[in-house]
């Protein structure tokens, strides 16, 4: 399933980590079609991103949120912020800012490696097949081409 294939997950996500919980909350504030936020929403929870609770019987109607798994999305999230902060943003600033609770300092997500700590940039990363590609694709000679090394 191609969950990202659309600019509306991204943005039911992003409501959700600002405390949106409710069908109609989401529809309210992102002013999409009921059927899109429909399907949007039901793909989030088959795929474990948000998990539906029951908070009223007759009707039904339930809460949509977000699970471990949907948590984890925040980095991503956090860098496509940076991201539109730099290229988008008019001259007035960022439309919205991150404050890191712990420490009172507003932030933004920054990329770093991992072992080291130093930032990533495309001109510092190579990327190879990880135990995970798939056994098909391994001796396609565009994939091999893809990631040969020197």
């Amino acid at each position: 399933m191609d969950l990202l294939g659309d600019w509306w997950t991204p943005l039911v996500l992003r409501e959700a980590f600002y405390g949106i919980r409710r069908f109609d909350e989401f529809q309210h504030e992102l002013g999409i079609a009921r059927n899109t936020l429909t399907d949007r929403l039901r793909r989030l929870v088959d795929e474990g991103l948000m998990e539906k609770r029951l908070y009223q019987t007759e009707p039904r109607r339930y809460d949509y949120v977000l699970t471990e798994k949907g948590r984890d999305f925040f980095g991503v999230l956090a860098a496509m912020s940076r991201w539109g902060d730099r290229w988008l943003a008019g001259e007035e600033g960022a439309p919205i800012t991150f404050r890191h609770e712990a420490c009172g300092q507003d932030v933004h997500a920054e990329i770093v490696c991992g072992g080291c700590g130093e930032p990533l940039e495309p001109e510092s990363v190579s990327m190879r097949m990880g135990p995970g590609y798939p056994d098909h694709l391994k001796r396609r000679p565009d994939v091999q081409r893809r990631f040969a090394t020197g």
